[in-house]
């Protein structure tokens, strides 16, 4: 009897005791999506001022390429190759010997020349003496005709004097002595007319002995002409080197026949600076002497200085094989790049030490442009 009426008691006690309080329900966004959006607006307003502040004062590019200067080794004349001092990557000096070709084939040309040469000499002896031949013969020739004038005016005066003397009355001569005289007048005058086309003929053999004389020295100085570009082909055997720089590219071997012009190697000078093609609209502020950042793919982490040189005289397309003609009617407008030439900091590239020399041409480069104040 007493166990209901406990429960009955406890009950009552349980529904007198107040319920708690409950706190009201909040509104909005929990806390951590306020501060992930405050982060979130704090880092955008930094990224935005930090592209503004660099549009302002950088101007940047990735097409862009390290360049440097690549001289062609080639031959001037055909031959086969007979000594090889170059090695591939070597360093080399201007004047130093890269190879030897087989020198017989020059030398052959060279005592042939030197054998016309003296040909020559001959022949212009020959023609000196010709020439003071047919001078003593033309003198000869001029002492006869003034001597047959000299008989040609005596006759002439016998022939009148014997017309004079058979055309008086008295018939001072006989019609045999006149035609005599006068015979003897025609005689002279051909003697003359033989002996002056004998003068001629000498003064033409003197033209002609100068003339051969002055052939066979044409003909000699060619010759020496000859002979001095073949003395120089045969110094061309003995390839040396134009320039101070590495080798590369190296594509011949003792033995092997090459052509003249041909292209065996390349030299490498060590002197190296930057390519950058920029946008025709990052230009505006750009001049020569501003500070450059160089980043080299080759090189990460290494942040290396240079400074702007030089600009293109014309955008890279203008330079193309192959250029864009605007004027064929389909004409759509491509942001041009023209060619920035960026010049390193020695004192940068020394900070390389040994790695230096590993900055050749053709490696890819991102650099950035200091235009601002």
């Amino acid at each position: 009897m007493n166990a209901p009426k406990e429960n009955i008691a406890l009950r009552q006690l349980t529904e007198a005791i107040p319920e708690p309080i409950k706190a009201p329900a909040r509104k909005g966004p929990p806390v951590p999506l306020l501060v992930i959006g405050a982060l979130l607006l704090v880092g955008g307003i930094g990224l935005g001022s930090r592209m503004w502040w660099r549009s302002q004062h950088l101007v940047e590019t990735d097409n862009a390429f390290v360049a440097g200067r690549l001289h062609p080794v080639a031959t001037r004349v055909a031959g086969v190759v007979t000594e090889m001092r170059m090695q591939d990557n070597a360093i080399v000096k201007a004047g130093d010997v890269l190879l030897r070709l087989d020198p017989a084939d020059a030398a052959v040309q060279v005592e042939r020349l030197k054998a016309q040469i003296a040909q020559a000499d001959a022949a212009i002896a020959t023609s000196a003496a010709q020439i003071a031949q047919a001078q003593a013969q033309a003198a000869a020739t001029a002492s006869q005709v003034a001597q047959a004038e000299a008989v040609l005016a005596r006759t002439e005066l016998d022939a009148k004097r014997s017309q004079a003397l058979f055309g008086a009355e008295l018939r001072a001569t006989s019609r045999q002595e006149l035609d005599a005289t006068l015979a003897a007048r025609d005689v002279a005058r051909a003697d003359l007319a033989a002996r002056k086309a004998g003068a001629n003929a000498a003064k033409e053999a003197v033209v002609a002995a100068e003339s051969a004389r002055q052939s066979a020295a044409a003909q000699k100085s060619a010759t020496q002409a000859q002979l001095k570009d073949a003395q120089n082909q045969l110094g061309y055997v003995e390839l040396r080197a134009t320039s101070d720089g590495r080798v590369g590219k190296r594509t011949v071997e003792v033995g092997q026949r090459v052509q003249a012009g041909q292209q065996l190697a390349a030299i490498v000078e060590p002197e190296t600076w930057i390519v950058a093609n920029f946008k025709e609209t990052q230009l505006a502020r750009m001049k020569p002497g501003q500070k450059v950042h160089v980043k080299v793919d080759a090189f990460p982490g290494q942040d290396l200085l240079a400074r702007v040189d030089s600009f293109s005289p014309a955008s890279g397309a203008s330079f193309a094989l192959l250029p864009p003609d605007n004027a064929t009617g389909n004409f759509t407008k491509i942001v041009q790049r023209v060619p920035v030439k960026l010049v390193f900091e020695p004192e940068s590239l020394k900070a390389l030490g040994e790695q230096a020399a590993r900055i050749v041409p053709g490696l890819s480069v991102q650099v950035e442009v200091e235009i601002g104040e």
